[in-house]
Parts: structure tokens; C-alpha cells; sequence
């Protein structure tokens, strides 16, 4: 049952950015690499029509019940509010929140999860997934693909380290992830086989464009096959390059560090159709913060005894 719901509070907001659909993956929420306040952020400053989680939106992986702070649960947040405003949410699943695939063809008002989707935007057939299933290791040896996963949320806590020290000598920053990627020729194989698989997949399949994640590698190109011509997009991440895709009348991807968020605008007070479901879900969430953060700061308490 549908009702309007008045929620009686007021808050700022700047001018959002409309467009069809916004296209986020591999955020990685509860892992220290996770730039949950940039993304935040971003989220704040566009109105979709419809946002894509496209996998590994909540890292099950290394979710540690000691490390999930506010600035990731006001991620989670931030989702549910454009709901709220109308926006229609698909979360596809990843391999890093792989438990969810149970669960796939569940809605509830404006969430829809999905393990893969199929739009038809401006007459064209575009194919979203999140793109675990072309990868071999995640196949074949999954334990190694998880000690991969801790060993990658370690280099990018070092990486960090790294660069403040950068920062205070006023160097330019770097990707330790990257530069290792760059120079292992089998992980630029890895990357290109990926790529020409998803492509050739969508090709067979008579798809105009494919959108994949998880490789964590931000890419627009036109892929030429033996039977056809596709686009592959990839959305990339918001561990290292912070990245999303947009839809207006065309695709573009758009770089965090080359936004322009301006200033905040005059108040306003949500008024939207909800279903009680929504409310409850997010009283859930404000319950199960406070409660996690009131056990972090007792152990962090019990720790420094």
C-alpha cells in the first residue's frame, strides 16, 4: 500500500545534475580503501531517473564488524533517499557480495535486486552485469581470489600512507595498485580477455552496449568482432579511480577529481509517496548504526584499558 509521506525535516542541498541513468560499482563499503565520503558526495549532487549499483556495492569479503564507519553507512543512506525522491535503484550483485545472488529478483518499492539487467535506452539494447563470471580465478580458485582481495585492501591502506607523505612534500600522488597492474603483463592480458569476452558476449547476443564492473579499470571503447560492433563501458571504482557513468543522451564517464560541486541552495522538505517498507528499512539502518558504532567505541575503550 502506497501513502504520502511527509518527512519532517529540512536539509541543505546543492543543484543536483538530472539524467537518465548513473552507473557506480565496486565501492567496497567496509573496507579501509572504500572513499565512501567522495562518494557520498558525488551522490548528493545528481537526480537520476535510475542508478545502477553494478556489484560489490557492500564488500561481504572483508566486512569487519569492527570497521564500517558513518561515512559508509551514510552511503547507504544517501541510496535510500533517492528512493525516496523517485529515483529507481538496481543493485546487481559482484562476487564480493555474492551472498545476495539468493536473494536476486527481490524488490521492494524503488530497490530491484538483480544479478544482471537489460535496458532499452533511446531504442538501443544495453547490457549491465557485474563481470565476475568471465574471470577465471573467480571460477575456478575463489580461496585465491579472496586472500587476493585482503592482500589488495592492504596495498591500499599502504598506498595511503605513501601519499600523505607525498602530500606533505608536495609530490603528486600515486596508485601503487596501478603501477603493479601496469607492469604484470599478465594482468593486462587478464584485463584484455575480459574486455573481448563481455564484448564478443554481447555482440552473439545483438546488444548495442555493455556495462561491466569489477576489473576496476574506467573504460569507454568501441569493440570491433568478427560479427559485429558493441561499446564496452566500465564504470570502474570508488577504491582507487573514482569513477561513475551517466546517461543523458549519450554515455560519458565521469572522474570524481574533475567535478565541480559549487555551493548548497535553500532548504527543502522531502515530500514523496513511500512505502512503509522504506521507512522501516531506513529506521533499520539508523537503529543498526547506533548499536554498531556504540560496540566500536566499547571494544576501542576495552582496547586502550
Amino acid at each position: 500500500m502506497m501513502f504520502t509521506a511527509h518527512i519532517c525535516k529540512t536539509f541543505r542541498t546543492m543543484e543536483k545534475r538530472k539524467m537518465k541513468v548513473a552507473v557506480i560499482s565496486d565501492v567496497h563499503l567496509g573496507t579501509y580503501g572504500c572513499h565512501a565520503e567522495e562518494l557520498n558526495t558525488y551522490l548528493k549532487s545528481i537526480d537520476p531517473e535510475i542508478l545502477i549499483i553494478n556489484g560489490d556495492f557492500i564488500d561481504i569479503w572483508q566486512l569487519s564488524k569492527f570497521y564500517f564507519p558513518d561515512s559508509h553507512w551514510r552511503v547507504i543512506q544517501r541510496v535510500i533517499k533517492m528512493m525516496m525522491h523517485g529515483t529507481q535503484v538496481y543493485y546487481l550483485t559482484g562476487n564480493h557480495d555474492e551472498m545476495l545472488r539468493k536473494f536476486s529478483g527481490f524488490s521492494l518499492d524503488n530497490l530491484h535486486l538483480k544479478d544482471k539487467l537489460v535496458l532499452t535506452l533511446d531504442g538501443q539494447k544495453h547490457w549491465f552485469f557485474h563481470g565476475d563470471i568471465f574471470d577465471v580465478t573467480m571460477r575456478h580458485s575463489k580461496w585465491l581470489a579472496k586472500i587476493g582481495g585482503a592482500g589488495y585492501d592492504m596495498l591500499i591502506l599502504i598506498n595511503r600512507f605513501v601519499n600523505l607523505i607525498l602530500e606533505k612534500f608536495g609530490r603528486e600522488k600515486i596508485s601503487l595498485s596501478k603501477r603493479v597492474k601496469d607492469s604484470v603483463k599478465a594482468a593486462v592480458k587478464h584485463i584484455n580477455n575480459f574486455e573481448k569476452t563481455a564484448a564478443e558476449i554481447a555482440i552473439q547476443n545483438e546488444y548495442s552496449h555493455v556495462i561491466c564492473g569489477h576489473i576496476h579499470e574506467p573504460v569507454m571503447r568501441k569493440y570491433v568482432g568478427a560479427s559485429g560492433i558493441v561499446q564496452y563501458l566500465n564504470s570502474g571504482d570508488w577504491i582507487e579511480n573514482l569513477t561513475s557513468l551517466e546517461y543523458t543522451d549519450d554515455w560519458k564517464l565521469v572522474y570524481f577529481k574533475e567535478l565541480d560541486f559549487g555551493t548548497g541552495t535553500e532548504e527543502e522538505t522531502i515530500v514523496r509517496k513511500l512505502s512503509p517498507d522504506i521507512i522501516d528499512m531506513q529506521n533499520a539502518f539508523d537503529k543498526h548504526r547506533e548499536a554498531s558504532s556504540a560496540k566500536t567505541a566499547f571494544v576501542n575503550e576495552i582496547r586502550t584499558a
